[in-house]
């Protein structure tokens, strides 16, 4: 894809690996983060700035989006912070996001969650049309800004397009992950695994995958996507149980499991799966990564960074 694109939290899990995929096709990339900080395995063509989207700097934006074709937004805080700075990162910066895109022709792809859908009867797959009302603020503020970007585009304001993805697995998985966090412990050869109680079902979907999605947001005609939400997920649910099962098999690590009864359970959500028929029909896309594959590749990547911590 020629062209140029930014992208809002450049530095985290799923924004590094957006922006090296666009280099990779073509694209002139900007990693916009607080730090400004540059991934070593970033190619030449990525270029990165400081910014804290927090702080409201209209103008400081503005510059960092001048020229955009494509602003694909990946910034977002994680469980266990404050509604505070949710609000900021996924409200109030979102709203500033769309005046200054909108002012510069450029396409907006959000990266929203499937935690804003609220709790479904079991066996029940999600659709992106579904009301519930999400269980936590974080899937409150997230569905902000969704429906900020949605509203936007009915306006004719912005092109925009939302992808909400589900529970994300595969090498780079966030460590606050329940993936990502099992994979780290196992890589360190931990034998007991302390972790919430593992009783709800989850949708799983591969880190490469989504950055696939996101490319194909980002790339289809704006009258096919434009003030769409689309699913991204595995489309099917399995207990996370199985999940930590299949990583302890999978390490060879002896672990044993202790839920402990004291921590909250991962989200008040007993079960979710995602209708992923609108990914397939609008951007051509499905997932090509099975679990297996995901979880070892998640596995072997841990493993890399472990060695290496300790051979610092």
């Amino acid at each position: 894809m020629k062209g140029r694109v930014v992208v809002l939290g450049g530095s985290g899990v799923l924004g590094s690996r957006v922006c090296a995929r666009f280099a990779a096709a073509g694209s002139s990339v900007l990693s916009v983060s607080r730090s400004g900080a540059r991934a070593p395995w970033w190619p030449d063509s990525v270029d990165t700035t400081a910014l804290e989207l927090t702080a409201g700097d209209m103008g400081r934006l503005r510059r960092a989006l001048a020229g955009a074709d494509v602003v694909v937004n990946a910034a977002a805080v994680v469980w266990r912070t404050t509604d505070q700075l949710m609000r900021a990162l996924h409200m109030t910066a979102v709203d500033q996001l769309i005046d200054v895109a909108g002012g510069q022709g450029a396409r907006i792809v959000q990266i929203g969650s499937s935690y804003e859908y609220g709790p479904a009867p079991f066996g029940v797959s999600t659709k992106e049309d579904d009301r519930r009302p999400p269980a936590s603020f974080y899937g409150v503020s997230k569905r902000y800004g969704t429906e900020a970007v949605q509203r936007a585009a009915r306006e004719r304001r912005v092109q925009g397009v939302v992808l909400r993805v589900a529970n994300v697995s595969g090498p780079g998985a966030g460590s606050n992950s329940l993936p990502g966090m099992v994979a780290r412990q196992l890589a360190a050869g931990t034998a007991h695994l302390r972790l919430s109680p593992l009783t709800v079902w989850r949708d799983y979907v591969d880190v490469r995958d989504v950055i696939d999605a996101v490319l194909a947001a980002a790339t289809a005609p704006a009258a096919d996507v434009s003030g769409q939400v689309i699913n991204i997920g595995g489309g099917a649910a399995l207990p996370v149980r199985e999940l930590v099962d299949r990583l302890i098999e999978l390490s060879g690590v002896p672990a044993r499991i202790v839920e402990m009864a004291d921590r909250p359970v991962l989200e008040p959500m007993p079960w979710q799966q995602l209708d992923i028929c609108r990914a397939r029909d609008l951007l051509g896309w499905r997932p090509s990564r099975q679990l297996h594959d995901s979880l070892t590749d998640l596995l072997a990547a841990q493993r890399r960074a472990h060695e290496k911590g300790a051979a610092a």
